[in-house]
């Protein structure tokens, strides 16, 4: 098992164009594994944690609602956002700059094989990175990501999930709200929930909070939890 994972911050970069970079690096590893079944062999499978931040886009989950979009064709084009239909899994989300984008490239059999352990690990690195800041974060029952306040007229979301998994190699991830214009969450309905609010590090603390710090603290805290090696 190799628990050696690369980093690579991507900076900023196009939706479509990161997305073709994840289905490199996932058909890497799904070849690897077929070619070590078939084969007979035990070659290590490699192992990424990307780090992106995207221009303006909304995308759209493969389970979720188109009519959770607000803004038809025109009103993107004046927004200067995009919008893609992906095949992770969760609803419509926004992303865009101030916000930390984090795809783990990651073939699972080299840390487990349990999608519901996978996506609380991820949860719990956020959870933790955000405590460090004095932010007590929480999961809401029955809705992947990060909250403030869930059992309160109060609830706010600072952190979307939405992955895809096949053959235990992961891609896609998380998006955490650190310095982004929430504004721009006004033109969907996030995640499909109705009623609940966005917020951001910025907005909870005050202040702009350095971005490259916040990365190293999920980076550390992604360390601790799968066992990882970042190289």
């Amino acid at each position: 098992m190799n628990k050696k994972v690369q980093i690579q911050d991507l900076g900023l970069k196009g939706y479509q164009e990161a997305w073709d970079y994840q289905v490199e690096l996932f058909d890497e590893i799904v070849a690897t594994k077929m070619q070590n079944r078939n084969n007979k062999t035990e070659n290590p499978t490699n192992n990424f944690l990307l780090f992106v931040e995207h221009p303006h886009v909304y995308t759209l989950g493969k389970s979720g609602d188109l009519s959770n979009l607000l803004l038809n064709e025109k009103q993107l084009e004046a927004k200067g956002a995009t919008f893609y239909k992906s095949n992770r899994g969760g609803d419509i989300t926004y992303h865009g700059p101030g916000q930390i984008v984090g795809y783990p490239i990651l073939d699972l059999e080299n840390f487990f094989t349990d999608i519901h352990k996978y996506l609380r690990f991820l949860e719990e690195a956020i959870i933790l990175t955000l405590k460090e800041y004095g932010l007590n974060a929480e999961r809401s029952k029955g809705e992947t990501g990060v909250w403030f306040d869930t059992e309160t007229p109060f609830a706010r979301k600072i952190c979307a999930l939405g992955v895809r998994c096949s053959r235990w190699v992961s891609m896609h991830g998380f998006a955490l709200n650190v310095n982004v214009d929430l504004g721009y969450f006004d033109n969907i309905i996030p995640c499909g929930i109705k009623g609940k609010a966005v917020t951001s590090m910025e907005a909870e603390l005050g202040r702009k909070i350095p971005e490259a710090e916040v990365k190293q603290k999920i980076t550390k805290h992604l360390a601790q939890l799968f066992e990882i090696q970042f190289v």
